[in-house]
């Protein structure tokens, strides 16, 4: 079952939910007792990638093809019960799972980790049709590892994802709020009238545009990230206000530069400190492609040297930083948003850094 549970983390998806582990007389056919259990996955991959990957897992434990249409003894079974509310029936795939509202040892593990999900061709919750079902006692003492638990984000309070335009900094905040039940910061970058006019006219607008961003990621910072919601493990923001001071120091002249700082180092005082900050590293070239491919009009004309000197402004910040607990990763050659085992290997270095 160890085997199974990491294969499914490391090709489908995180395991968010683990039911307890029963043991089970075989059903439909003399056999040897069975481990039955329910898990959540969180997963980007279809209903029939999914089940692919599933027979994919079995067929290396050593599960072999049936021999008839019988029930018959197996070494690993991993059915897919419902994906999300869908319901889908082809030749391949029967979604929810035909038999599942009829069998206690699906049901009554169910009910344990999703009570309220309503079962989408039933319109009765897991709990609900469990109870219609003989009860199960025959728990074996074998716990599933949560995948909060191999990567414990949730042990520090807050964690900053920063790097430069492109990089994917909201992308891996995004994803990491849902696998890991965390409060999302989000920088309100869209709402700010002088970012597009900045990209047309740097010059005129480089002061305001950036007055307004530290006012406003100031005030999101200090409201909150100094409430932690009670219905979340921790927060991630997807930004910390260190990156107005780099920014601004490309676009301002020396004398707008010197009264911006003065403020910023008033604000950054009271201002909470992420406990762990990573920095996303990618490439001008690698900045650039992502940049083009998300196609926001007012992006399109940012150039190479331009990213540089961002670059080079948080590198230089990095290096002399002695207060904050930072995290550079490498993620040019990374595609966490859609690769599964680039994700991993993300969730895998900043673990280390907790560690």
């Amino acid at each position: 079952m160890s085997h199974a549970t990491r294969a499914i983390e490391n090709r489908l998806g995180l395991i968010i939910a683990a039911a307890p582990v029963y043991e089970v007389e075989a059903v439909g056919f003399a056999g040897g007792d069975f481990l039955n259990t329910v898990i959540l996955v969180h997963s980007t991959k279809t209903a029939q990638e999914t089940l692919d990957i599933l027979q994919s897992i079995e067929k290396e434990m050593g599960r072999q093809p049936r021999k008839s249409t019988d029930y018959e003894d197996r070494i690993i079974d991993l059915d897919i019960i419902f994906y999300d509310s869908d319901v889908i029936q082809s030749t391949s795939l029967n979604i929810p799972h035909k038999q599942a509202h009829k069998r206690n040892f699906v049901m009554q593990p169910l009910a344990a980790i999703a009570p309220d999900f309503i079962h989408p061709s039933l319109g009765k919750t897991c709990k609900e049709l469990g109870l219609s079902l003989e009860s199960l006692t025959s728990k074996v003492a074998f716990e599933i590892t949560l995948s909060r638990k191999r990567f414990p984000l949730n042990s520090l309070p807050f964690i900053a994802i920063e790097g430069n335009i492109g990089s994917g900094k909201t992308s891996l905040t995004s994803k990491i709020t849902a696998d890991f039940n965390a409060k999302p910061v989000l920088e309100r970058f869209a709402d700010n009238p002088f970012l597009p006019l900045f990209y047309e006219e740097p010059d005129r607008y480089s002061f305001p545009l950036e007055m307004s961003f530290l006012a406003d990621r100031y005030q999101q910072l200090s409201d909150d990230v100094a409430q932690q919601d009670l219905f979340t493990d921790f927060i991630i923001a997807d930004y910390y206000v260190v990156k107005s001071l780099i920014f601004s120091k490309i676009t301002l002249d020396t004398e707008e530069y010197a009264l911006y700082k003065r403020l910023f180092d008033m604000m950054y005082k009271e201002l909470v400190k992420p406990d762990l900050y990573v920095y996303l590293y990618q490439t001008e070239e690698r900045l650039l492609e992502n940049i083009k491919k998300r196609g926001r009009d007012y992006e399109q004309n940012i150039e190479s040297q331009y990213l540089s000197q961002i670059q080079q402004g948080y590198t230089e910040f990095i290096r002399s930083q002695q207060d904050l607990k930072i995290k550079v990763i490498d993620v040019t050659d990374l595609d966490f948003v859609n690769n599964h085992n680039d994700y991993l290997t993300v969730l895998e270095q900043i673990t280390a850094a907790i560690t």
